[in-house]
């Protein structure tokens, strides 16, 4: 059995989840909200840094090091955390290289297809990596959620920007079908 999920631990997970969920919420309605009334630009954006800094520079109750979650028996996942830390670079210099070389459409398609799959590997590894750092005590679930939500956003803004590109080609090839 890989994990043993009682007590505080089980309750920190729901914490960060349903934290994660009234973050993603909130974005939601501060969306419909920007398309409805145009507020926007730099008032969100001043207001959602100054929300990360505030959260992030909270004090937190028996703050544990990192370090102590690698130490942990029950690290399956959290040796990937190299490795998709190596795949992201490699997304950032593909896309300093298409900035310098000029775009192509296959590297585009690539960057997006091999982001989704390291920033779904991160939701494994920083999921594993709460769950562990709950059971040595840390149970700052505003940052887990954090975490978790960067992770979520960065899926959804590629889910997204796949979507529309397929949904754009089948237009255009509606269109070349009608010419026809």
């Amino acid at each position: 059995m890989l994990y043993d999920l009682f007590g505080f631990t089980t309750s920190s997970a729901y914490r960060v989840y349903f934290l994660l969920c009234c973050a993603l919420m909130a974005s939601v309605f501060g969306v419909i909200l920007h398309m409805l009334l145009n507020i926007g630009g730099f008032l969100t954006f001043f207001a959602t840094l100054g929300c990360l800094y505030s959260i992030l520079t909270s004090p937190t109750h028996e703050k544990k090091k990192r370090v102590a979650v690698l130490m942990a028996r029950r690290r399956v996942f959290l040796y990937l955390g190299g490795f998709l830390s190596s795949c992201f670079s490699i997304l950032v210099w593909a896309g300093f290289a298409s900035l310098i070389f000029g775009d192509s459409a296959a590297l585009f398609i690539i960057q997006m297809y091999f982001g989704l799959l390291v920033f779904i590997g991160y939701v494994v590894v920083d999921t594993q990596e709460i769950i562990e750092s709950a059971h040595l005590g840390n149970l700052d679930y505003v940052t887990d959620a954090l975490l978790l939500s960067t992770d979520f956003i960065a899926i959804f803004v590629r889910i997204l920007i796949i979507t529309l590109e397929y949904s754009s080609e089948e237009k255009e090839k509606k269109e070349k079908k009608q010419r026809k």
